[in-house]
């Protein structure tokens, strides 16, 4: 996995972090209405957003080598379960996005505040159900099913750890 996709498992990390922080600030500055809040959160969720995007494109490349081993190799891969990690991420992705115009503008014209300012909260809090879920279905398909592990690019299912890879050898994996 020399790609993109090598990076994904890395990369999404700083997006999960950077767009609950995100939220947090966004809290912060709907109790303290401190501007330096506002700007703080506002840079956090831009570098969020960012962050999600590398996510989404590594987790593209990711999809790609798996339907290759899928494919070619006949390692067996739920693309299905890889679908609904990707609708999630996309939704993400596009969520916060939304988030950032809608702050930007209310920003630019001053108006971010009272209950416009309460409706983007309410908004960053189903952004993160979005990031849960997300995480959830991607983390299922590290660890139900191996997907971006050693064990999976050698043509091992987890449910069959002691059947010998597709290289010959007869020792079980004990990789985690």
């Amino acid at each position: 996995m020399d790609t993109l996709a090598s990076f994904h498992p890395k990369v999404v990390h700083f997006a999960i972090a950077l767009l609950l922080t995100y939220v947090l600030f966004e809290f912060l500055y709907l109790i303290f209405k401190k501007d330096f809040l506002n700007k703080s959160a506002t840079l956090i969720l831009f570098l969020g957003v960012l962050g999600a995007l590398a996510s989404l494109l590594t987790g593209n490349q990711a999809y790609h080598y798996a339907e290759y081993l899928f494919d070619n190799y006949d390692v067996k891969i739920p693309l299905g379960a890889i679908d609904h990690h990707e609708e999630y991420a996309t939704w993400t992705l596009f969520w916060f996005l939304g988030i950032l115009i809608i702050r930007f503008l209310l920003n630019l014209k001053d108006k971010f505040r009272g209950f416009l300012q309460a409706v983007v909260f309410t908004l960053s809090l189903v952004g993160v159900y979005l990031v849960y879920e997300t995480g959830e279905h991607g983390g299922e398909l590290v660890y139900k099913y191996g997907v971006g592990t050693k064990v999976i690019e050698k043509g091992i299912v987890p449910d069959s750890i002691s059947t010998p890879s597709q290289n010959g050898d007869n020792e079980e994996e004990h990789e985690h």
